[in-house]
């Protein structure tokens, strides 16, 4: 019998390293404004870029996957990443005065390995035979939670001893990172997925099927709106609506997120059981934190709420895809690129959402005339709005899950 533990660890590997590509871009968006005056309007545009590469991604692999050699496209997967980053720090290193359309370049190709390591690497982690595959799925995404902690960590550290004109060889020295998952992947034997695949083919149950696998992306896409709304506005809430020093919303903020999203994780991985049960629990007390920041006007219960979020949408997303293993039979690739989209489809609307409710909120009259009453500012305001219909979708995944375990309970008979 075949060996993989060298496998598991190069799809761990592989994902603490795709952190670097969602946590390192925005930390530099003030130096490239600086350095090459690049406006806010267009450093936003990567973002977009990032998140909608990795949609197109995962919609090709949704409807062509049996077209593609899975272990051939995982093995170069890194290598991916790794040119990526090269050319988003090489080129407006070399030629600054393009240096606009090297940033774009390097966060597309970049954003391809990230869209294929969403795509990939859980079915892969699904498809090695273990005691206990729950565990496997969610090491898998803790790891990009501590990779996020570590990489943010990491680059302040250089930044602040080497100085901000010397960020390219910070990317470089990132951008070697995914090599040691490529050498990895290239001596580690792969789990046979073509098994998974051929179930697909099974159609007595299909309409079933089809519905669980429905139930399961509203429900990823709904977890991941709850998860990433916080992870990007958490430190601008902080510094803005609880008037909270900005480095020390930082700290406090974005990366106690993320460390209680990688612990809880872990803690899932080693003792967790009942994912269905989980994700109501979770659904619920994410959708009373967002409650609890937007109406509480007392900054330590919004600042622990904040922080809590972490914990409650932690399992979300990893959660909904041990879901759809453990009650829709068979799924192969598509299921999961179909899946990673609605994830990022989530992680793209609902920040963008945030960012609107705010801009509008905070120039209106109904702003203007509630300042007055609760002493805060129009902004403030704006923020706490923004929360609260936000919370909507945390709201939403509560009655989703409830619907969703009923569902499976009254189909246990039968294999989805």
């Amino acid at each position: 019998m075949l060996n993989f533990k060298r496998t598991k660890l190069a799809c761990y590997t592989a994902y603490f390293t795709m952190s670097s590509i969602f946590c390192v871009p925005p930390l530099l968006f003030m130096t490239f404004h600086t350095l090459y005056n690049i406006s806010y309007t267009l450093l936003g545009t990567l973002v977009l870029t990032n998140f909608c590469t990795q949609m197109l991604v995962d919609l090709i692999f949704t409807l062509f996957s049996k077209k593609f050699n899975i272990q051939k496209v995982v093995r170069v997967m890194p290598c991916i990443t790794s040119l990526g980053l090269f050319v988003y720090a090489l080129v407006p290193n070399f030629f600054p005065q393009y240096a606009y359309i090297g940033l774009v370049l390097g966060t597309i190709i970049f954003s391809v390995s990230a869209g294929l390591s969403e795509v990939l690497l859980s079915p892969v982690i699904a498809a090695i035979p273990s005691d206990n595959p729950q565990k496997d799925m969610s090491m898998l995404h803790s790891l990009y939670a501590f990779g996020f902690f570590t990489m943010v960590v990491i680059s302040t550290l250089f930044l602040k001893f080497f100085g901000n004109e010397n960020w390219s060889y910070l990317v470089l020295l990132i951008g070697i990172l995914p090599l040691l998952a490529a050498i990895l992947f290239k001596i580690s034997p792969f789990p046979d997925m073509t098994e998974e695949a051929a179930k697909e083919k099974n159609k007595e149950k299909n309409k079933n099927r089809t519905i669980g696998l429905a139930l399961c992306v509203g429900c990823i896409f709904l977890g991941s709106c709850a998860e990433n709304t916080m992870s990007n506005w958490i430190s601008t809430y902080m510094e803005n609506a609880l008037n909270i020093d900005k480095a020390l919303g930082d700290i406090l903020g974005m990366a106690m997120f993320a460390i209680l999203l990688g612990i809880t994780r872990i803690t899932y991985a080693k003792r967790g059981k009942n994912i269905s049960k989980f994700l109501l629990i979770s659904m619920l007390c994410a959708a009373i934190c967002y409650l609890t920041i937007s109406i509480s006007n007392n900054t330590i219960l919004s600042f622990i709420a904040c922080i809590l979020t972490g914990i409650f949408t932690a399992m979300l997303w990893p959660g909904t895809l041990i879901l759809m293993e453990e009650k829709v039979k068979g799924v192969g690739v598509a299921a999961y690129a179909l899946m990673a989209s609605a994830g990022d489809f989530g992680a793209s609307l609902a920040p963008q959402l945030m960012g609107i409710v705010i801009d509008n909120v905070s120039v209106s009259q109904f702003a203007l005339n509630l300042s007055t009453t609760l002493n805060l500012t129009p902004e403030q305001i704006g923020l706490k709005v923004g929360m609260l219909i936000t919370s909507v979708f945390p709201i939403l995944g509560t009655i989703l899950v409830a619907f969703i375990i009923k569902y499976f309970k009254k189909n246990k008979s039968q294999e989805l």
